[in-house]
């Protein structure tokens, strides 16, 4: 992806170290580049991080440090009897960002509502296919065929009308990709000839205005002084975009960086012994995984999918990868989350007949790639450390290895494609704390060649999570999940690998971070001690 937007000079990257010493800027140390600043086209943490939580806003959003939701730029909400009629009283006075290229000449309202969820699901909308116009969440949560449509009633009110019940339906708006865009700057960008800007250089409502970015380098962030809710305890916000996590800590320790995510396991220790640095950590809401590609054969034979998961030895992964900081998963949901099914049991670590069972498939001499993210995730702290271990333990059954990376954007776009080859390392942080979030998302039906990374399309499982979506409690949707998740394990489309604790390392300064159990770093209530 190319940016165009003004870029960091040399100077400013030049003054990136003095500035993390001042009390009015914030310098977080992050992990990789982001695809780009218009969250909805994407699906990564660290693009979230750097887009929809400090520059946009959603009609609902959790509290931070917790799922529970919260009015945004909605006002309030109501939702019809019959569930399929959910309106939104939208907040007035809500002013957009500006830029170089943009002033708004109005507030926040429903038409930018409208439009920031019609480009997502209509094929017309001039702006469906602008930056690539994926739109996985979208297409991965079945929002295609749940939304009928969206009416505005008046300038703050909104009506979406939906074709059935949808239980997580509040809290799906309150994640990242339902971050509401100015349909203004839109049009103005669109008719400049340049409507990528949008995903270039955003304009929102939230606590932060982005300023500039050098890609691989620095994003840098100025406190939005008209934001409607709280402001941002500091001036400005930076991020150090530091690919190496040794590197991030030592910036940490040099005052360089004031808080950085994603320590190396072996690091940990050692950073909770140092005076000058502050550790916290949270189990996460996560999973890590193999996905393979069950379109592709074998991996179109869940009994050749089940004798690879028979190879790996996990145990030995999360003592050597995850050091203490993980632990085997055996579901595609994390334990800690409603309708985890505990009654499922794991695959066992038997190489003897793992490669019995692959020879009863009719596989033999199996050469396959394995896919390694090029950058630390809180489900994955090291993906090709991680990927040589599974080449050991493949090579035990008679199955040769090779490892393949790319870079972090190229890695999520190539690994979207029905005819990928190989099994590709990926894993999800929980966005709403709903189940659906995990199954249907990332393998359900819809998601095929968007967020559904194994290309992994079976009807009783699917009809299982869409029943599951549309009854109105946890009691009622709990045994259908527990179900689906039975099928999963039979049909294996995933090696599951590990649930991870999520570490936070930061300099004793820093006031108020609060770790975000949905894996997002946000820093809009984030102070330094003068």
């Amino acid at each position: 992806m190319s940016f165009t937007t003004k870029l960091a000079t040399g100077a400013m990257l030049a003054a990136l170290g003095a500035t993390a010493a001042s009390a009015q800027a914030l310098v977080y140390c992050s992990e990789g580049s982001p695809e780009g600043f218009d969250p909805a086209l994407y699906t990564a943490g660290t693009t979230f991080d750097a887009s929809s939580h400090p520059i946009y806003n959603r009609l609902a959003e959790f509290k931070v440090g917790t799922t529970e939701v919260i009015p945004a730029l909605a006002e309030s909400w109501e939702v019809s009897e019959d569930g399929m009629k959910v309106t939104f009283k939208l907040r007035e006075g809500v002013k957009f960002h500006s830029n170089d290229q943009f002033t708004p000449s109005r507030d926040f309202n429903a038409d930018d509502v409208v439009f920031s969820f019609d480009r997502q699901g209509n094929e017309e909308n001039p702006y469906h296919t602008v930056s690539g116009g994926t739109w996985e969440y979208y297409g991965g949560m079945s929002m295609p065929d749940l939304i009928e449509s969206i009416e505005k009633v008046d300038d703050y009110t909104v009506v979406f009308n939906l074709t059935r019940p949808e239980a997580p339906f509040i809290a799906n708006m309150a994640m990242d990709f339902a971050s509401i865009v100015s349909k203004e700057y839109a049009d103005a960008m669109m008719e400049a000839g340049t409507p990528e800007m949008v995903n270039q250089a955003p304009i929102g409502t939230g606590p932060f205005q982005f300023q500039a970015y050098q890609k691989d380098a620095v994003i840098r962030y100025l406190r939005n002084d008209e934001y409607w809710g709280d402001p941002a305890k500091v001036e400005s916000l930076i991020f150090a975009i530091t690919p190496d996590a040794s590197v991030r800590y030592q910036k940490v320790q040099a005052g360089e960086c004031h808080v950085t995510a994603y320590p190396n396991p072996a690091d940990v220790q050692a950073m909770k012994d140092a005076e000058d640095i502050v550790v916290m950590e949270q189990e996460g809401l996560n999973v890590g995984y193999l996905a393979y590609n069950t379109q592709v054969a074998p991996f179109d034979n869940a009994d050749v999918r089940k004798a690879l998961n028979m190879a790996i030895d996990k145990q030995a992964i999360i003592d050597v990868v995850f050091q203490g900081s993980g632990e085997i998963a055996k579901n595609p949901l994390p334990p800690t989350m409603w309708s985890y099914n505990d009654a499922i049991e794991d695959d066992n670590y038997d190489p003897e007949a793992a490669k019995a069972m692959l020879e009863e498939a009719g596989v033999t001499d199996l050469s396959m790639k394995i896919w390694a993210m090029p950058v630390q995730r809180p489900y994955n702290p090291n993906a090709r450390r991680m990927a040589e271990l599974m080449q050991e333990d493949f090579s035990k059954v008679g199955v040769d290895v090779e490892i393949v990376s790319y870079e972090w954007g190229e890695y999520l776009e190539r690994s979207k494609s029905k005819d990928r080859d190989g099994a590709v390392l990926l894993g999800w942080t929980g966005d709403n704390g709903d189940p659906d979030n995990f199954l249907a998302v990332l393998l359900g039906c819809d998601g095929v060649e968007k967020s559904n990374r194994a290309q992994w399309c079976n009807e009783e499982f699917d009809a299982l999570i869409q029943k599951a979506k549309v009854l109105p409690t946890q009691e009622e949707r709990a045994p259908l999940y527990e179900e689906a998740q039975q099928i999963f394990k039979d049909q294996a489309p995933w090696a599951t690998i590990a649930h991870s604790v999520v570490y936070m390392t930061m300099r004793p300064e820093v006031e108020n971070y609060v770790v975000h159990p949905l894996g997002g770093h946000i820093f809009n209530q984030v102070g330094l001690k003068q």
